[in-house]
């Protein structure tokens, strides 16, 4: 069985690229990335980066992303650099919540207690 967007038209996806495989150096994405539109689609613009930008009015992972165009990520990455470079997105990586040091404490305590 093949995978949608990865083996069903590989000249789709060198088209979808303009012929690119990798993203920039500078590329901010990664999996958990999430990416806000920071415009609305334009008429004349390609029909995935206009999807992205639908797509991403509320903040949503790059992984969300490609999942939903069913493209593979490293293909998500490059349209998602090109929306980058021009300032229609932005990313940010979410924020992971630091646990209160003194409950870590009582944690230590009570598992030393077992």
């Amino acid at each position: 069985m093949s995978r949608p967007g990865r083996d069903d038209a590989p000249d789709r996806l060198y088209t979808v690229t303009q012929g690119r495989s990798r993203s920039g150096p500078d590329n901010p994405f990664d999996l958990v990335t999430l990416v806000v539109a920071e415009c609305e689609p334009t008429p004349g613009m390609q029909s995935e980066h206009a999807a992205i930008l639908r797509m991403t009015e509320a903040p949503t992972a790059v992984v969300e992303i490609a999942a939903e165009l069913r493209l593979p990520v490293s293909i998500t990455k490059i349209l998602l650099s090109d929306l980058h470079a021009t300032g229609r997105v932005s990313a940010r990586h979410p924020k992971a919540a630091v646990p209160d040091p003194d409950i870590l404490e009582q944690v230590l305590v009570g598992l030393r207690n077992l």
